[in-house]
């Protein structure tokens, strides 16, 4: 059996390991290929996003109500996660590339028609969002694409490079309600797809299907991973870590307006501050998983995350709320990469439909958090019961971790740190 996942024996070299350090990674895979799946996944999560930003200007000329304003919100979310099991599917069906120049097409073709006709109701919004959906689902491709290049020892740094695409949620922060300030906020939908087709271009250019990608399945082989409890597992852990990310993405500017009077501007700005803390430290989170194993990583995360969570239910002050927040962020983030160093180690030979599944329990988890932020609101005239119920989450998966642990490290194996 191979040398199991939680820690480096004592006295072994990490050579030993095939860890070699960062000129064997760069060596190991395709960079061109890396390359092209950050961008595609950096640019798509900046317009996966694009409705948080935009929300205090939407709702001021729709009207929207608090409820209203959360599930404009958390609908996109909702949509990448079911459209990530389509596209998981695809990834195995036609290859990555060709998936993943199919999603970008429908994403480009509609923000372009939503630009042109204008969106006048919250139906329209809702509508915006399942096609912005198909950006959310991007994550189902952009990750084997680059992942299949790796070997084990490696996919936490492949995954968590990859992964890092998710910085888009900061651009979207940055300059989308300033955007919408200069020009109005059905104007920004039209602005994006300027870079969107630039990078359509260079990910044409660029990307290339890693010649060992696993033989086509029948569709009903599409869904054997389900029948492991261990893809239950990988499922609820992300839904957790990536779900608080992207809920929060798409939340904080309305947090912000609203709890504390901010210009959707400077909302933007610290929304994009707290933001960029969770996508930097997603590589991290591979490779510290890489290095000391990814459950003893989640552990931690898990439990960071809860405290900093029930803290900015009764953050006083914005400054409070800031702090607290980007320590959330930061958590989270180092549990995207930890979880997504895991699933290669335990589904390899599924990491397309893996993606897509426990991608899918992400979106969930972010629909979860931001449309009960805006109920919670709406009905307590609070946002702090849904930030103490999404703790009291963190703290359930700390106790799922901890009941698998054994079993896991009994009966994985892996030359690699899972």
């Amino acid at each position: 059996m191979a040398t199991a996942y939680w820690e480096r024996p004592e006295g072994q070299a990490p050579e030993a390991e095939g860890e070699t350090g960062q000129t064997s990674f760069w060596k190991a895979g395709h960079t061109p290929t890396l390359v092209a799946a950050f961008l595609y996944f950096d640019l798509a999560f900046m317009v996966w996003v694009l409705l948080g930003p935009l929300a205090p200007s939407i709702s001021k000329t729709l009207g929207l109500t608090p409820a209203e304003k959360g599930l404009m919100v958390a609908v996109p979310t909702l949509a990448g996660a079911v459209l990530r099991v389509v596209n998981g599917l695809l990834v195995d069906r036609i290859g990555c590339k060709q998936a993943g120049a199919i999603s970008q097409a429908i994403v480009i073709l509609g923000l372009f028609t939503a630009w042109s006709m204008g969106v006048d109701s919250f139906a329209g919004t809702l509508a915006l969002g399942v096609i912005l959906g198909f950006a959310g689902a991007s994550f189902a491709i952009a990750l084997p694409l680059a992942s299949r290049w790796y070997p084990a020892e490696h996919q936490g740094k492949a995954m968590g490079l990859a992964g890092m695409g998710n910085s888009g949620t900061v651009l979207a922060s940055l300059f989308a309600p300033m955007l919408a300030k200069l020009f109005g906020w059905n104007a920004v939908l039209g602005l994006a797809c300027i870079p969107l087709t630039i990078v359509f271009i260079l990910y044409m250019i660029m990307a290339k299907n890693a010649p060992d990608a696993p033989a086509p399945k029948k569709l009903v082989d599409y869904f054997h991973p389900l029948k492991s409890a261990d893809a239950w597992w990988l499922m609820g852990f992300y839904s957790v870590t990536f779900g608080g990310f992207v809920g929060l993405a798409a939340s904080l500017p309305i947090y912000f307006t609203d709890q504390f009077g901010l210009t959707p501007v400077v909302a933007g700005y610290c929304t994009a501050g707290c933001v960029f803390a969770g996508s930097l430290v997603r590589p991290m989170g591979g490779a510290l998983a890489d290095r000391i194993g990814g459950v003893k990583a989640l552990m931690m995360v898990y439990v960071a995350a809860a405290l900093a969570l029930a803290g900015v239910a009764y953050a006083p002050t914005l400054f409070s709320a800031l702090g607290l927040f980007v320590a959330a962020m930061l958590a989270l983030g180092v549990g995207n990469g930890a979880v997504f160093q895991l699933v290669p180690q335990r589904f390899q030979a599924e990491i397309g439909v893996m993606t897509g599944l426990v991608g899918m329990a992400g979106g969930i988890g972010g629909f979860y958090l931001a449309s009960s932020l805006g109920i919670a609101k709406q009905f307590t005239g609070s946002f702090a019961p849904g930030f103490l119920i999404f703790a009291g989450l963190a703290l359930v998966a700390f106790l799922g971790i901890s009941l698998v642990r054994a079993r896991w490290r009994a009966t994985w194996t892996s030359a690699a740190r899972i």
